[in-house]
């Protein structure tokens, strides 16, 4: 491959092409399929939110980077079973960001018209349409992956539901369904049942990820950044404990909750 200052798209897909070619690639990509490079592309797609949450613009560069070889792997893998190449999946975004803006893209009437109150839903419940035409058994809640992070397609499905009418009609209803699962939980806690427990611990998960759906928050966001404030307040007890020479665990739960609440105020004085 010629060096150049700068590798191109191309470069990569040769890169990649290489790597599987049977006899002088690498042994372990050769050994990888959809199955085994999925988990991987799930992380890298994490790697990319968490850059972009920490505002890391040298590290989110190396991660997007990260993410579009999982792209150009898969379409290598496909490649190679006839199904399809890197082409055809920038040919199909490409074309559907079209269809989907016509505002942008379309006739000089689209275009004045601008974006039409409900536009994308439209145009997304005609792909929708168009594949159900394809395939008449496809249920409502077919189309969402399963291997999304559960929270996130908990919200797909009851956006999903929501798109045919059934969903509570304001955020009141929801919050005292939220209740009612967090009383049905403490039964089943008391009865120790751990089959019905954790049942009941699903269905509140559920119902607050629709909390979250009708807030119109991003449940998996809202506890990330949870996740951080918690880091955050637990270094500073390590830090406060370390003053005096000691450790979390040579500590006990009154102290570090005293010091957590430190850690609290302090956050809040920085509001």
């Amino acid at each position: 491959m010629p060096q150049s200052e700068h590798k191109t798209m191309a470069d990569l897909i040769a890169v990649m092409a290489a790597l599987r070619t049977p006899g002088t690639g690498c042994p372990w990509d050769l050994e990888q399929s959809f199955a085994t490079i999925a988990p991987y592309t799930i992380e890298e797609a994490y790697e990319v939110a968490d850059a972009i949450a920490r505002g890391d613009l040298a590290d989110l560069r190396q991660e997007l980077g990260d993410l579009l070889l999982q792209v150009v792997y898969h379409a290598r893998l496909a490649e190679e079973q006839g199904a399809f190449a890197f082409p055809d999946v920038v040919d199909a975004i490409t074309t559907k960001m079209i269809r989907r803006h016509p505002h942008v893209f379309g006739d000089e009437a689209a275009r004045s018209a601008g974006a039409a109150k409900g536009w994308w839903e439209r145009i997304k419940a005609e792909e929708k349409a168009a594949k159900e035409v394809m395939n008449a058994e496809a249920g409502v809640l077919d189309d969402v992956p399963v291997a999304l992070p559960a929270l996130t397609r908990a919200v797909k499905l009851q956006d999903k539901a929501a798109g045919v009418g059934f969903d509570w009609p304001s955020l009141g209803p929801v919050l005292a369904k939220m209740k009612e699962e967090l009383a049905e939980l403490e039964e089943r806690v008391e009865s120790g049942e751990r089959a019905s427990i954790e049942e009941e611990f699903g269905d509140l998960l559920f119902v607050i990820a629709n909390v979250a759906r009708h807030l119109q928050l991003d449940p998996e966001a809202a506890l990330r950044a949870t996740n951080q404030k918690f880091i955050r307040r637990f270094r500073y007890i390590e830090e406060r404990l370390a003053a005096s020479g000691r450790s979390p665990a040579q500590s006990n739960l009154e102290e570090m909750d005293a010091l957590w609440n430190e850690a609290k105020a302090r956050d809040e004085g920085l509001r």
